[in-house]
């Protein structure tokens, strides 16, 4: 079996058999065999005519050889046309013999053909019949040919091979040399019996739709994860944008399983980061079985598999300890974070039927938000605990244990490129939020996401064309604002540029200590308290001028991804008049994309990977491609560059010609 991740070409090796049941009227159950489509590929000939023949088989017709080309010198087969049994007429000198006709000129077929990669691939198809097709078709699968110096197959036999190796079902138009994963490691994955939960011609809506994805969409992936009995178990798919995305905004990535746990019509899990104007970013979708430790694991190495280049840092989900340990395994140098909002969102289920529940809350809020020290938060929560006596409710005890992962205090040195939600109100919303609803079918659901793809994608368009054409209004003097007002993107400018504006509720910044080239600044500021009352709070910032360095113990900059206020304060008091590089992030600035491009080097070309040429060709014409929509004479460049590259491809074929 090919590696999952290695494929020097678009390749597909698998069946799918969707079950089929009406509960109402008890009729048994249904099996289909995936249909051939263009582009699948297999290992050799005998595979793909044992495939063919086990879907004909399934269908109900037989399979004959039409066609068939070998290389003059060695006699290696190298192309072949499977055809329907009733394919062609019967010849004129046979029109009088008794037999009975059984041709009908039926145009069902397929043709293949080895490719460059040494797999044979399916180049045309047929599937209509124009006759009546029988029942299920018993005949004995064509034994594989002595050259491959393989046993002789059985019936039973063959049809267990070939049904083994086709249990995973793969489509990636990269291959990545730099993957582990195998397919037989994804099948590894498939011993539970569980299978998704789909209706009548989800399985075939699902299969279809992939089909047209990889012809019309250049870096589509796609795998499939099928039990013993030949379900559909697990889904996981990426259209080319959002594998260009995971290269630029892959370092925090929020794995929402939000319709997964809550029992939703799709078991859906979404993979989302966060791009230079702070909007949501889909890197990845997943169809899941259930809840399991297995069903995450397999889903997370799919991820894996086609995004070889994104390596994330951060990893935030909800609470759940199948989900901890997939991530663990798969995940193990990320800092797995659980998302705040979702344990802020309990709080009235969880705690609303306590005694005093609106005093429990507000202390629960005041040991969450307003603690800047562990040890301030070991006290608030000490003093919610006795005052209230919940020291044994279960939820409480629960998140206790696990405040390493959610309490802000403790995640002070993990990057969240703002998806931290560490602040009063701030949520993580799903990312199909307004796209789908508890009851929303799964055909209905592929629809409504390429929809929800197309309307994030102008919406981030619209965002580089305003943050690159339109100067932001300048609110104060400060030379920070100025200075970040010509490189980040117009949103998170303006988060910036409120925290420059809040310098001024901030007073009195003092040394308090030193420590060899690192100084200690205190910094008051007057901040909204209960009813609205302001108070006067402290926060510490660590300077150090030789190094560049600044470092407020309310770390904004880890939070959120720009400096906070306090450092800002700390900077102005020494004299520095420029943000320190280190604290410009790369991924914030209006022009990311045409500055950055991931895993793009020239020099690591192989000379024989074409999937890798294709790779590299497609990311750097994205490029071109998200610069050309600025305006009408950005595109006329484009449209032009590409025209004239096309012309100059051309030129080098027909040297060679």
């Amino acid at each position: 079996m090919a590696e999952a991740g290695c494929s020097n070409e678009r390749l597909t090796n698998g069946e799918l058999n969707e079950k089929e049941k009406d509960l109402d009227d008890g009729t048994e159950e249904k099996k289909e065999f995936v249909a051939p489509a263009v582009g699948m590929e297999f290992e050799s000939y005998d595979d793909a005519y044992n495939y063919y023949n086990c879907y004909a088989k399934e269908v109900g017709f037989r399979v004959r050889v039409k066609n068939s080309w070998f290389k003059r010198n060695s006699r290696e087969k190298y192309g072949a046309v499977l055809c329907c049994s009733s394919q062609g007429f019967k010849r004129i000198k046979d029109v009088n013999r008794l037999r009975k006709e059984t041709r009908t000129g039926c145009p069902a077929m397929v043709r293949m053909r080895l490719a460059d990669s040494k797999r044979w691939r399916v180049l045309e198809v047929m599937l209509e019949h124009n006759h009546s097709l029988g029942a299920k078709i018993y005949r004995p699968v064509k034994k594989v040919s002595t050259g491959n110096k393989r046993k002789s197959l059985s019936s039973s036999d063959a049809e267990g091979r070939t049904i083994k190796l086709y249990r995973a079902l793969v489509i990636d138009s990269e291959g990545n040399g730099n993957s582990s994963l195998k397919a037989r490691d994804v099948m590894n994955f498939s011993e539970l019996p569980d299978q998704l939960n789909l209706k009548r011609g989800d399985a075939q809506a699902i299969y279809n739709y992939f089909c047209r994805m990889q012809l019309t969409n250049p870096n589509f992936f796609y795998l499939m994860d099928l039990n013993d009995e030949g379900h559909l178990r697990n889904v996981f798919w990426v259209d080319a944008r959002s594998r260009a995305s995971c290269g630029y905004f892959g370092d925090v990535v929020y794995i929402d399983n939000t319709y997964l746990s809550s029992k939703f019509e799709i078991p859906l899990v979404a993979f989302v980061g966060t791009n230079q104007h702070s909007q949501s970013v889909l890197l990845g979708c997943g169809l899941l079985a259930g809840e399991t430790t297995e069903s995450y694991i397999w889903l997370f190495k799919a991820w894996i598999t086609c995004m070889s280049s994104c390596s994330p840092q951060t990893i935030i989900t909800d609470r759940c300890r199948t989900l901890q340990t997939a991530i663990a395994e798969v995940f193990p140098r990320a800092h797995h974070c659980f998302g705040l909002s979702h344990i802020m969102k309990r709080v009235p289920e969880k705690l609303g039927g306590l005694r005093h529940y609106d005093a429990i809350k507000k202390a629960f809020m005041k040991a969450v938000y307003e603690t800047l020290k562990v040890i301030d938060f070991e006290v608030a929560w000490g003093f919610m605990v006795q005052r209230f006596g919940v020291g044994d409710h279960d939820w409480l005890q629960s998140l206790y244990e696990d405040r390493v992962r959610w309490a802000p205090v403790y995640l002070k040195d993990t990057v969240f490129a703002g998806m931290s939600a560490a602040r009063p109100g701030e949520i993580l919303n799903p990312f199909f939020e307004r796209y789908v609803h508890k009851q929303t079918p799964l055909k209905e659901f592929l629809d409504k996401y390429e929809l929800a793809l197309q309307k994030k994608h102008k919406e981030e368009t619209i965002a580089d064309i305003e943050s690159r054409s339109i100067g932001p209004v300048l609110k104060t003097r400060c030379s920070f604002e100025l200075q970040l007002s010509k490189l980040y993107s117009k949103e998170i400018f303006k988060k910036f540029q409120f925290e420059v504006e809040e310098m001024y509720s901030c007073f009195s910044t003092t040394q308090i200590h030193v420590d060899g080239p690192n100084i200690i600044f205190l910094v008051k500021e007057r901040v909204l308290g209960e009813s609205n009352r302001r108070e006067i709070r402290d926060f510490e910032v660590l300077y150090n001028r030789s190094a560049g360095e600044v470092r407020c113990i309310c770390s904004c900059f880890n939070f959120y991804g720009y400096l906070c206020r306090h450092a800002l304060c700390v900077l102005n008091f020494n004299g520095v008049e420029e943000i320190p590089c280190k604290y410009i992030l790369q991924r914030w600035k209006k022009d990311y994309k045409r500055l950055y491009i991931p895993d793009h080097s020239s020099n690591d070309v192989d000379s024989t990977d074409h999937m890798q040429w294709f790779s590299q060709l497609y990311r750097s014409a994205l490029q071109v491609v998200e610069e050309g929509v600025i305006s009408l004479e950005h595109y006329s460049v484009a449209l032009e560059a590409f025209e004239e590259s096309l012309n100059r491809v051309r030129e080098v074929e027909e040297k060679q010609a």
